[in-house]
């Protein structure tokens, strides 16, 4: 009865229109089916959401029942007006970035504009966000995957040396897995969906971190000249970030009270709040106080800036600490290696965990965890605190047996 009424209604316009996508290899449907009444209704959808085999037979199967659930039920005009109001993931993705640029910060932005542009749209782009299931998801990150492999092949073939690797890390993919799954999240509270389906995360290393000790740090300020060095002391002896440091104003720095509050950081280029979002303050060693009085300028309102009181570019900043490197005889670092060998000498000897974190402006205390195998002596010491328990406890069970 069912096939009497499919024919009878659609006529020559059921022909199977099955197809395998290029990309991912999987089976899907896609096809216009015009009743008698004139209405056109376009159908899509893929052989697993039918939980059929993912086949061509599978993939044709599921398009005959779409066709007769639609048609039994008299749910098409409700088939098209829902088909109508889904957005794909591409129209959807613009939205989703109007919304994070008015509650996150612009790098943040910036990051999920090019991973929606790069990685994304290009693969899932032309899908409803309620086909992005959880076959879709882990396709894509076959696919992202394999894209990186092939940038390596590409690479080798056209015979060019290069050191740096042109393959996504697990933690680049990860990146990628958020960023969609945060929009599947805004999607269902906008109503678009009803459910966002399951994200299985790839396990990644976490990468490790360069320091100087204690040796290293002393021949790099010794071997660094004028303002630099004022500002390679402040980087260790302070641990803030390379855009905090550029963002410095005298008004935040107290030498009387011996304290900075950290209350600004500069990212590509604009100004705003720290990275944890709230300021914090960092107490003045000696040597970080003198190095400051020191550099006491009337050039403009920033500690450390051009001649003309403009603030630092990142270019301006890098080769002078290369020099300072090269003259101490060290390898080549970053501003933000200072701020790891911050940390690691303040475990070293044997600060607690949350007070590095309070210093570093940390929001979690697990990105602080990394400088914990530093300091094996605070375990140790940590451990003794237990000593001479068994004797308290034998002599408390003598004490009551009398």
């Amino acid at each position: 009865m069912v096939s009497a009424v499919l024919q009878g209604l659609v006529g020559k316009r059921l022909d199977m229109s099955v197809r395998r996508e290029k990309r991912f290899g999987t089976w899907f449907y896609r096809k216009w089916v015009r009743t008698l009444d004139g209405r056109k209704v376009r159908i899509f959808g893929t052989p697993k959401a039918e939980g059929l085999p993912e086949t061509r037979a599978g993939a044709e199967e599921a398009e005959r029942r779409a066709i007769t659930r639609v048609l039994n039920t008299g749910e098409l005009k409700k088939l098209v007006k829902i088909m109508k109001e889904v957005p794909t993931v591409r129209e959807f993705s613009e939205v989703f970035l109007e919304a994070s640029r008015i509650m996150n910060k612009p790098s943040s932005v910036e990051s999920k504009e090019k991973i929606r542009r790069v990685h994304i749209v290009p693969r899932i782009g032309d899908l409803r966000l309620d086909q992005v299931t959880y076959s879709v998801i882990e396709d894509l990150k076959v696919a992202l995957a394999k894209a990186s492999i092939n940038t390596d092949k590409t690479y080798r073939e056209a015979k060019i040396e290069t050191t740096s690797k042109r393959r996504l890390s697990a933690k680049t993919i990860n990146n990628c897995l958020t960023v969609l799954r945060r929009m599947l999240v805004v999607a269902r509270k906008r109503g678009h969906i009803t459910s966002v389906p399951d994200f299985e995360w790839m396990k990644s290393v976490r990468p490790e971190f360069d320091f100087l000790d204690f040796e290293e740090a002393e021949r790099l300020v010794n071997a660094a000249e004028g303002e630099w060095r004022t500002m390679i002391v402040v980087a260790l002896r302070t641990g803030m970030r390379h855009g905090e440091l550029i963002a410095l104003r005298w008004e935040d720095v107290d030498l009387v009270a011996g304290r900075i509050t950290v209350r600004q950081n500069c990212v590509s280029g604009v100004i705003g709040t720290p990275k944890s979002g709230k300021p914090r303050e960092i107490p003045l060693g000696d040597d970080v106080r003198g190095v400051l009085k020191a550099q006491r300028h009337l050039r403009g309102p920033l500690v450390f800036c051009e001649m003309d009181g403009k603030m630092l570019k990142v270019s301006m900043t890098r080769h002078p600490l290369w020099r300072a490197c090269k003259r101490a005889g060290l390898r080549q670092i970053t501003w933000h290696t200072l701020r790891h060998s911050f940390a690691s000498h303040l475990v070293m000897r044997g600060a607690t965990m949350t007070a590095v974190q309070e210093l570093l402006g940390h929001s979690s205390i697990v990105m602080t965890m990394r400088y914990a195998h530093l300091g094996p002596q605070v375990v140790r010491e940590t451990v003794r605190l237990l000593d001479g328990l068994g004797r308290e406890w034998a002599e408390q069970s003598k004490n009551a047996a009398k």
